[in-house]
């Protein structure tokens, strides 16, 4: 399933996300490849029951424990887990309750725009609040990703 296909299902389905991570880069400019969907998710009890059902249809296991062991993608499991990094039929799959830097989703809703990809509209986190979120995280990774970022949000300046 595309990128594309994988978003439209959790649209279809109501979920209420913000992607962050480096899709949320791709979309406003970045050159990174990455290979994963990073999500900030409402936990609102609703929206936990919805995206459980849809990351069990998708067979949801979780990325760094040995296959085979008992795991229920449940909302509960959800409501748990502040962080899941997950191994999907769709590809690897980040769910994420809080972003460091920024907050949870409504704090993430706040700090995005809408993006149009293949006919579907959804919320990308915007480059100030992702800039925030690299920041914060402070992994090598985010720190050298944050110069290319900072640099499209001059560059971004400069034509407004």
């Amino acid at each position: 399933m595309s990128l594309a296909a994988t978003i439209r299902t959790l649209v279809e389905a109501e979920i209420r996300f913000v992607v962050i991570g480096g899709i949320a880069a791709v979309a406003h400019g970045s050159t990174r490849i990455t290979l994963d969907l990073d999500l900030c998710y409402d936990a609102a009890s609703d929206n936990l029951t919805a995206l459980a059902c849809v990351l069990a249809g998708w067979n949801a296991y979780p990325r760094e424990v040995e296959p085979g062991l008992p795991f229920m993608m449940d909302a509960r499991t959800l409501r748990s887990a502040g962080i899941l990094t997950l191994s999907t039929d769709v590809g690897p799959l980040d769910v994420i309750r809080t972003v460091q830097g920024v907050g949870g989703y409504e704090e993430c809703k706040a700090r995005s725009e809408e993006v149009e990809v293949e006919g579907i509209r959804f919320s990308v986190l915007d480059l100030a609040a992702l800039i925030d979120a690299k920041r914060a995280a402070g992994r090598p990774r985010d720190m050298e990703h944050l110069k290319e970022l900072e640099a499209i949000l001059e560059l971004r300046d400069e034509g407004a």
